[in-house]
């Protein structure tokens, strides 16, 4: 793939700072909206994908990753989405796993649900990807299939074989609905630590078609923790991962559990991310409809001032934090954007 994200003659390396003085260092960036899976929290079962021609090519996200790079980004991580779905999504990997190499990228890493690991984990590794985040809400197969509506548990295991072989660590992300997967609440960690692998806890959020439907099935990771804490010592730890969790020990299994509580404790004083959607939309916050274009900028020139401006412009808007509470429990209507549309 070319040489894109390097344009020497408009190589802009101001770091992105918003208006609130908060430092973005990561981005997540959606390389498709397509997906195998149907997670009922995530999109409906019959979606119209956006047209091909709408999308980002592969060099164009390559770029534009390039430009966020010199800016001061130390952490990628490619979403969808499924993003091993994207044909071609390895040429992107081997392009970014360039800084990388420089040291000028922290780190590369991507969000799955593991349906197609078996056939690239040994390549991502091969690319510098040290570790990935697979997306794992059950181990019952018939509860699996009912939550992703097309997905078969026993592929992602083999993806998750695939890639420990390979030498990728693991996080599993396990959203926790009420009636649900409460009750695998304990088995879900046993099982992930028992296999070297760190677990987070996600609460469910507002979004998408069936927002309300998402908010039934809440559960704050308040309760989710009161409930780990009958069985396990949960010690706060320091460690960052550099996203939105805050971790704990447990010195039963050794490893650590995270938590992500968009509704019951929100995190927006520390955010450092930002969203680009695979048609090149920039979203500074996933709970605001803020959003700006980078395409039009993008494609209008070779020369990347008019991209990094409109960057400014877009971190300089970016507001204090996210309205997910209020728009869980009545306050403000929720947004019917789907999750897979900005990026998980």
């Amino acid at each position: 793939m070319a040489n894109m994200g390097l344009n020497h003659a408009s190589l802009n390396t101001r770091p992105l700072i918003d208006g609130f003085a908060r430092r973005v260092d990561y981005i997540r960036v959606s390389v498709t909206d397509r997906c195998d899976f149907r997670c009922q929290y995530c999109m409906s079962e019959h979606v119209n994908f956006l047209p091909k021609a709408d999308l980002l090519s592969l060099e164009e996200l390559e770029r534009l990753c390039g430009v966020f790079v010199a800016r001061g980004v130390r952490k990628i991580r490619l979403t969808g989405g499924e993003p091993l779905v994207r044909r071609g999504v390895m040429n992107l990997v081997r392009g970014l796993s360039r800084h990388v190499e420089s040291g000028a990228l922290r780190e590369l890493t991507l969000t799955t649900n593991g349906s197609q690991l078996d056939r690239f984990a040994a390549e991502l590794a091969a690319c510098g990807v040290k570790r990935i985040n697979v997306s794992l809400d059950t181990l019952d197969a018939e509860k699996f299939r009912a939550i992703t509506r097309w997905g078969a548990l026993p592929r992602v295991l083999a993806g998750i074989d695939a890639a420990q072989a390979a030498g990728l660590r693991i996080k599993i992300n396990c959203v926790a609905l009420k009636g649900i997967n409460e009750d695998e609440f304990i088995p879900l960690v046993e099982w992930a630590h028992g296999r070297g692998m760190d677990l987070t806890f996600i609460e469910a959020m507002p979004l998408g078609e069936d927002a309300a439907g998402n908010i039934e099935h809440f559960v704050s990771l308040g309760e989710v923790a009161g409930r780990l804490s009958e069985k396990f010592s949960l010690k706060p730890s320091a460690h960052s991962s550099g996203g939105p969790a805050r971790y704990f020990e447990m010195a039963e299994t050794g490893r650590r559990i995270g938590f992500i509580t968009p509704l019951s404790h929100n995190f927006c004083e520390t955010c450092n991310r930002v969203r680009v959607t695979c048609t090149g939309e920039l979203y500074t916050c996933l709970g605001q409809e803020d959003r700006t274009d980078l395409r039009a900028p993008l494609r209008a020139s070779a020369d990347d001032r008019l991209l990094n401006a409109a960057i400014d412009r877009a971190l300089a808007a970016k507001k204090r934090g996210h309205e997910f509470a209020a728009q869980a429990f009545g306050d403000q209507t929720p947004h019917q954007r789907p999750m897979s549309l900005t990026g998980g």
